[in-house]
């Protein structure tokens, strides 16, 4: 095919889907698109999100011999993940719940036809083994099915991921990838197209115009100036968009960089897409190492509070050795009641300590025995004694509220 041809043949698909720009990448994915219409190979396209892949599986599939045959385009990324195998590759009554007839699937409909597979790079590993199959073979089982079914469907798919780093973090079957990227094509994004970003303007603008009866708007040199250097991240899609704001909002048809800075947004750095991470980066864009990573500092916390909850039962455990180990040494030789056990700690919530409901209740009216008195204040005293006066800590040491503590200290003469 001579140069003029080709140029004549890409300026007639450019019109007949209203393809607006002539950069070199853009006439490359064009005439990659035309080369490989009119055989079978499978063919990945791979660009930003906006940049408008969805034209090229339909220059494909409509300048080949499958034409005349239905196309569908499908968002994979959009179908749910329980119901996307039934979606794809049919299912048959009964096979789950709301299953009520037989389903051919896109698989079984499109059978002669082109499917474009938008997003593929979001299937489940589950489905990208069975479109591997289907790929290899032209055969697929319906989901709840036992027999074998066979169909002739060119497959051509996009992705705006980085498929090579979804590889690499098991979210994506090399195998798969090999099996679509038989042709690979790449759209460029919208801030490489240089002069094209003027001219895509230039369109959007005329048909709000012509859709909305009003002037067009027009941007002065300064203005396309600044348009050709913003970075543009949700590429034509967010281009249409602003030029649709400006249409209505300006009052102004002559648009000038003040203008326009209104609508574009100013920090340029942080509206780019996301950068890809070199080897070798640490990336929490997997949700796996997401969640592994909560489970681990999870696993830390618990292991934390353990060693605290032991800690804790430790010390009341010596806490009540003690005090018994004070009555043994002080106990009086005539015979006395026994002493009713001092109330520990509470583990689960030492916050509650001088809450209204006290660990120590005192009976009413019960007479007083001068031995046990006596016992209590040696106890006061010693507990006092050995964390230096200070009475929170004594009543943490006794068990004891510090309202109970403070009671005691009025009762035994030691608050002076």
């Amino acid at each position: 095919m001579s140069a003029e041809m080709k140029t004549s043949e890409l300026q007639s698909i450019k019109q007949r889907y209203n393809i607006v720009g002539n950069c070199e990448a853009l006439n490359h994915a064009l005439d990659v698109a035309l080369q490989v219409a009119p055989t079978d190979l499978s063919v990945l396209i791979i660009g930003e999100s906006g940049v408008g892949k969805e034209i090229i599986p339909r220059v494909i599939h409509d300048n080949s011999p499958r034409r005349r045959e239905k196309y569908f385009a499908i968002n994979c990324g959009s179908i749910p993940e329980g119901t996307i195998d039934s979606e794809l590759f049919g299912h048959v009554k009964g096979s789950f719940t709301g299953a009520i007839n037989d389903s051919p699937g896109y698989f079984g409909v499109a059978n002669k036809g082109t499917l474009f597979l938008d997003e593929v790079g979001e299937l489940p590993l589950a489905t990208q083994a069975r479109l591997l199959r289907v790929l290899e073979t032209g055969e697929y089982i319906p989901v709840g099915a036992t027999e074998v079914r066979k169909t002739d469907v060119r497959i051509v798919a996009a992705t705006n991921v980085n498929i090579r780093q979804a590889i690499s973090e098991g979210r994506f079957r090399e195998d798969l990838y090999y099996r679509l990227n038989s042709i690979p094509i790449q759209m460029p994004p919208l801030r490489e197209r240089g002069e094209d970003i003027v001219l895509l303007f230039r369109l959007f603008a005329l048909q709000m115009a012509e859709k909305y009866k009003m002037d067009r708007v027009v941007l002065d040199e300064q203005a396309k100036q600044m348009i050709m250097r913003y970075k543009w991240p949700g590429n034509v899609r967010q281009l249409k968009n602003i030029t649709e704001q400006i249409s209505i909002l300006s009052p102004e048809r002559n648009i000038t960089p003040d203008i326009l800075a209104r609508f574009i947004p100013q920090d340029q750095e942080t509206t780019q897409l996301a950068t890809i991470h070199k080897e070798g980066d640490h990336s929490f864009e997997n949700e796996r190492e997401i969640l592994y990573k909560i489970l681990f500092e999870l696993r830390g916390n618990v292991n934390d509070m353990r060693r605290e909850m032991g800690a804790l039962k430790k010390q009341i455990e010596e806490v009540q050795s003690g005090s018994k180990h004070v009555s043994a040494e002080n106990l009086p030789t005539t015979q006395i009641a026994p002493i009713a056990p001092i109330q520990p700690i509470n583990p689960i919530s030492p916050a509650l300590e001088d809450a209204e409901a006290e660990e120590y209740v005192e009976p009413e009216k019960e007479p007083e025995n001068l031995n046990l008195n006596d016992l209590g204040k040696q106890m006061l005293e010693k507990a006092l004694e050995r964390n230096k006066g200070n009475r929170k800590k004594a009543a943490q040491e006794l068990g004891i509220s510090d309202r109970t503590l403070y009671r005691r200290l009025k009762q035994y003469g030691l608050d002076k």
